[in-house]
């Protein structure tokens, strides 16, 4: 049986299926080219991330698909109610890549509290002509510890932030629509840990007392954060974006930058991927990163993993 993973998969997750008589292929197929490919080549299972599409016209020329698996968690990238309804198996790996994502929430965050995003710009271009100007430029950072950070959205991601956060002696405060309560079990050294309780807020609390938010949700029809969320929060708010592009209203946070009611901004999701905004990329606020927040080796290495042990049992379920 034929395994097509489009947009890659870990070497663990392809030794793992080819120990059970599978046959995994890594070439990576054109969009338009993707329908003669599954059909020709007689494809049962087809592996994604979000580079590839799965939509309605894909899912009814390709008969043999028996499994869609999407590497990661949002799976907006296919039309998964429809799939299931015509009896394919949609899978994916939602607590795979959580603690990656979390991590690069932090690169952004203290990056932003430092400067760092914009003195790599500039030092290379006036280090060695400019250096005490830049200095001066660079020197009114803050601390997060001690600092409040909005998480909004508490799922498996916002939770791993909230770890994180907490272990920096930062205060958590979240919003969810669906989550009431979390405990966040933060692990130290030597098999010790601390347990920690949090109950979420309305959105609108998080927003005005946040000094820093970062948004963990799926993606929407609206903006979760547009100019009326912006008007809500302090002077001098720093926000992330590691969750899906267009959550986020990007013409409101120029503008919130603009005026400094935002002191920056961390995106690693944009609303016109693969095009992002040239407004979005040249301001000198905005930390940026192309959409790599499940890009880690550990991570790769458990999706991969996780699909393989997904689709071994949903195919020995129906060789039996």
């Amino acid at each position: 049986m034929k395994i097509l993973a489009n947009d890659g998969i870990s070497q663990s997750g392809v030794d793992a299926l080819e120990k059970e008589g599978f046959e995994v292929i890594t070439t990576t197929v054109a969009q338009e080219q993707l329908e003669n490919y599954i059909n020709e080549n007689n494809i049962a299972v087809l592996i994604v991330r979000s580079a590839t599409k799965v939509r309605k016209d894909l899912i009814d020329a390709c008969p043999n698909i028996k499994i869609i698996g999407r590497g990661g968690v949002g799976m907006d990238n296919i039309d998964v109610e429809y799939a299931r309804k015509k009896g394919i198996h949609v899978i994916n790996t939602p607590a795979a890549s959580s603690s990656s994502v979390a991590e690069l929430v932090f690169a952004h965050l203290f990056g932003g509290v430092r400067f760092l995003h914009d003195a790599n710009r500039n030092m290379p271009l006036d280090g060695d002509t400019k250096f005490k100007s830049l200095k001066k430029n660079y020197a009114n950072g803050v601390e997060l510890r001690g600092k409040t950070l909005g998480i909004i959205g508490f799922g498996r991601i916002g939770r791993e932030v909230a770890k994180i956060a907490l272990g920096i002696g930062m205060k958590v405060i979240a919003s969810d629509k669906f989550v009431g309560k979390a405990t966040i079990k933060v692990d130290f050294y030597n098999g010790q840990y601390i347990n920690v309780d949090i109950e979420t807020e309305p959105m609108k609390e998080v927003l005005r007392r946040s000094d820093f938010i970062t948004l963990h949700v799926p993606s929407q029809k609206d903006y979760v954060i547009g100019k009326k969320h912006f008007d809500l929060m302090k002077d001098g708010v720093g926000i992330i974006n590691a969750a899906r592009g267009g959550v986020m209203d990007e013409v409101a946070l120029i503008e919130a930058i603009e005026s400094n009611k935002v002191a920056f901004a961390g995106l690693d999701t944009f609303e016109e991927e693969p095009t992002p905004a040239i407004k979005v990329l040249m301001n000198e606020r905005v930390s940026l990163t192309p959409h790599i927040g499940a890009a880690t080796n550990e991570a790769q290495d458990r999706i991969g993993t996780e699909l393989a042990s997904q689709i071994i049992s949903l195919l020995k379920t129906e060789r039996v």
